[in-house]
């Protein structure tokens, strides 16, 4: 038995192959890190629903489509209204997807309900984080891209351009990966011939939990805890030697550097050259690898997407409770197209257990 059901093989995928050996993430046959630099984050999109690059026109067509699905439907607001303030974004969020499954979401899903699904994501996500600080809820543009309107609903100012390349370069390597846990939940409910938003609230509910969605706030503790570079060598080997765990480094699939990490490298070196805070945490990634392979030699730890993540969040001033939302809010993408793969052939998920309890003598 595999506990876990790990290297289990439970579904074919067009969608992404990630190779953890050789540090390969593809989308579709394509390098998910060279797409981060140089596509937006709608073209991503249709690329991963469609398995094709939009015309001009259909580029248009869905970008209107995400800009016109962003209000927030009565509904969902009251429900929304009705929740305690010390209920997490993430859980917020969850209730809020949940509350868009009327009768008229059914079997089978479809493109139209993915496309509304990513639309409204961010709308909630800021209406919940504005609303548990006591200000007011700051209505989405339609003459902003996604990932441009997803920031200014956050701060309610004029999106920096460069802020904004750099959220999306994050949210594109975050689209899709694989059958990660919150997908396997996706997909397993789809499978039941569940309808999408019932899918898309299981994920959630799953990518809610810390050992799946656990935000990159760790790595900001620690940098913030190094502060200087003069005090990094002290602090690794002060670490190592206890045994603990240093954030933002290592990963269970990838065994040699995290592609997405090397892609957000380049953005970090772009938007904050002069930054302190950057070059700080440029320096300590190359201490740290070295003393990685003293201390653990043979267990190739290389730096995963969660340190450069936190780099890029920290630079564009977003606040660590955003960091698993603004994860979700881009994974609603991959999500999404593996609920319409399994329902373009579709196997129920029916595995077993072993029973490991008392039997009557």
């Amino acid at each position: 038995m595999l506990k876990g059901l790990k290297g289990v093989v439970a579904a074919q995928t067009c969608l992404s192959l990630v190779d953890g050996t050789n540090g390969v993430l593809l989308y579709r046959g394509e390098y998910a890190n060279q797409l981060a630099l140089k596509k937006s984050f709608e073209e991503v999109a249709y690329f991963i629903w469609n398995g094709t690059w939009p015309s001009e026109k259909e580029l248009q067509s869905l970008s209107n489509m995400l800009r016109l699905k962003r209000n927030l439907p009565n509904h969902v607001k009251a429900v929304l209204d009705c929740l305690p303030l010390n209920v997490s974004i993430m859980s917020a969020l969850r209730t809020a997807i949940s509350a868009l499954g009327t009768e008229n979401v059914k079997w089978k899903p479809t493109v139209q309900e993915a496309i509304e699904m990513v639309a409204i994501t961010p709308t909630i996500i800021s209406y919940w984080y504005h609303k548990v600080k006591g200000q007011p809820f700051i209505y989405p543009r339609e003459d902003l891209g996604f990932v441009a309107n997803f920031l200014y609903m956050l701060k309610g100012e004029e999106p920096n351009a460069v802020h904004v390349r750099a959220l999306e370069t994050y949210m594109v390597l975050t689209i899709e990966h694989g059958l990660n846990a919150s997908t396997f939940s996706a997909r397993v409910t789809a499978s039941t011939e569940s309808d999408m938003v019932s899918a898309i609230t299981s994920a959630i509910g799953t990518m809610k939990g810390p050992l799946h969605g656990g935000a990159p706030t760790g790595v900001i503790d620690m940098l913030n805890e190094i502060q200087e570079i003069e005090h990094a060598e002290q602090w690794i080997e002060n670490k190592l030697s206890n045994n603990e765990r240093i954030m933002g480094f290592g990963h269970r699939v990838y065994k040699t550097r995290d592609p997405r990490a090397e892609a957000l490298r380049q953005v970090v070196q772009t938007i904050g050259k002069d930054d302190p805070w950057l070059l700080l945490a440029n320096q300590v990634e190359e201490m740290v690898i070295d003393h990685l392979e003293k201390w653990k030699p043979g267990r190739k730890l290389y730096t995963n997407v969660e340190y450069y993540a936190a780099a890029v969040m920290k630079a564009i001033e977003m606040e660590p409770e955003l960091f698993t939302p603004t994860f979700s809010a881009s994974r609603m993408v991959g999500w999404t197209a593996h609920v319409l793969e399994q329902a373009s052939d579709n196997t129920l998920y029916r595995p077993q257990a072993e029973y490991i309890g008392k039997v009557p003598v």
